[in-house]
């Protein structure tokens, strides 16, 4: 077992993309900040409990389909490596490491995050039980994939519906990227939501214990502790919506009342009208044939398709056209 750390994005550099995005993104109209700092330690603890809600399906959909086809997945795919995404606390991957060692295929592991901590702690787990090799990439998929380690055929795992976090432009870019970084020895593995009942979209984002509205409200927490910011979390409330039109659920935070927040490592003062919103995330759920669609014209060949039995959810498994 060996176990390694790499750190492609420096704290210095973490620090420069939130301060560009918070300049940006507070100074434009309507508001918004990249979902992306939602995730620090704290956010990615709240984000596990939103896991477990029983409101918030697509965790345990997505986990129906490993739970059914994982061997199917592994046996299809051919890989000895898998790299992980966005991995967090890798726990959703723990069934596919699971089917490659019942495989005997299982050489290593490779998991990107840009939370330094959780990922640590997670992939120096997973080293431990597995006893593989495992290297935790500190990084953003959105500029380091073409860095991520090459050796053997990778399997390269893109779960949890997050790829829905990007918008349609967005998605063509990270899926282009993502090709161009690949080698026809290595397979995608992707997870994304499908379109469903409105209430259950909106139900499974504004959960009745609470907790989406404090993962939500945790961006400011950040701002504050990064930059000195003094955002009071109690005076914006988490609002969630579903846009028919572009089949996607759009957090937001809403002003309690209009406010002034000072962000003083940046000099600025953020005026806020009364109800007035910060888009946070938008998580898109999609039809099979956007799917279809995206990924061929990023140069991708879809060559499994795996859905829970309720049909909530789908798992493609797909290669570089040849």
């Amino acid at each position: 077992m060996t176990f390694s750390i790499e750190r492609l994005l420096s704290s210095e550099e973490r620090r420069a993309t939130l301060e560009a995005d918070l300049r940006a993104g507070l100074g434009s109209s309507p508001k918004w900040l990249s979902p992306i700092w939602l995730y620090d330690e704290r956010g990615s603890e709240l984000y596990d409990e939103i896991t477990r809600l029983p409101e918030y399906y697509p965790t345990r959909r997505e986990q129906a389909i490993f739970d059914a086809y994982a061997d199917e997945i592994i046996a299809a795919a051919g890989c000895d490596s898998l790299v992980e995404l966005g991995s967090g606390t890798s726990e959703k991957t723990r069934e596919l490491l699971d089917a490659m060692v019942r495989a005997n295929t299982l050489a290593r592991f490779v998991a990107l995050d840009v939370s330094e901590e959780v990922l640590v702690s997670s992939a120096a787990s997973i080293a431990d039980e597995y006893g593989v090799e495992v290297t935790a990439v500190v990084g953003d998929f959105h500029a380091h994939l073409p860095l991520l380690p090459k050796k053997g055929r990778r399997l390269i795992a893109f779960l949890g519906g997050t790829i829905g976090n990007f918008d349609p432009a967005s998605r063509r870019s990270f899926l282009a990227d993502l090709a161009d970084a690949m080698t026809p020895a290595d397979a995608l593995l992707l997870g994304t939501d499908l379109v469903k009942d409105r209430a259950r979209l909106v139900a499974a984002y504004d959960d009745a214990a609470g907790v989406t509205a404090a993962f939500d409200r945790n961006v400011l927490a950040v701002i504050n502790t990064e930059f000195g910011a003094n955002f009071d979390l109690d005076r914006f409330e988490h609002v969630a919506c579903f846009d028919e039109e572009r089949s996607w659920i759009e957090m937001r935070l809403r002003s309690v009342g209009a406010q002034r927040v000072d962000v003083p490592a940046l000099g600025l003062t953020i005026e806020f009208a009364d109800g007035e919103e910060i888009l946070t995330e938008i998580s898109t759920k999609f039809r099979h044939e956007v799917i279809d669609g995206e990924l061929s014209a990023a140069g991708f060949g879809v060559e499994e398709v795996y859905t829970d039995p309720g049909g909530d959810f789908r798992v493609t498994l797909a290669r570089l056209k040849r």
